[in-house]
């Protein structure tokens, strides 16, 4: 994504579930580079939300998942030192349980885990990030 948009990006997210676990990634690049997040990223022109999730999942995890369910959104608005919007996505999470695969880290991503709720202060996750979590294990 570029920075210094001109009107909000879409951007999905995945809340992917193995038993008592979730699907965590490193952020490779930016917004966020470094940061432990939710596999995700940009909708393309022509994808639905659905397969903009599954897709972006293949892509940065290597991993496949069964029926998603849509947990909820987050407004991902990242200001410059002068107050200028950066970054501004409006993101889309949906939930799933893993179907199948090996983690490994691709596409825009450093690093791949499977993480547990009482793990979560390790990865200093985005709290619009742990809400999501918690959704995802309600509905599923």
């Amino acid at each position: 994504m570029s920075s210094y948009p001109i009107a909000p990006k879409v951007g999905i997210g995945i809340v992917l579930l193995k038993d008592d676990e979730v699907l965590l990634i490193r952020r490779g690049k930016p917004p966020g580079v470094g940061s432990w997040s939710l596999p995700g990223g940009k909708q393309e022109l022509g994808e639905t939300a659905e397969e903009t999730a599954r897709r972006e999942l293949r892509e940065e995890t290597g991993l496949e998942c069964g029926k998603l369910v849509l947990v909820g959104h987050a407004d991902s608005i990242h200001r410059d030192a002068e107050g200028k919007i950066e970054f501004h996505y409006t993101i889309l999470d949906f939930a799933g349980r893993y179907m199948g695969g090996e983690a490994v880290a691709g596409d825009d991503v450093r690093e791949v885990a499977w993480a547990k709720a009482d793990e979560f202060e390790h990865y200093a996750l985005w709290e619009e990030a742990r809400r999501m979590i918690e959704a995802a294990f309600r509905l599923i």
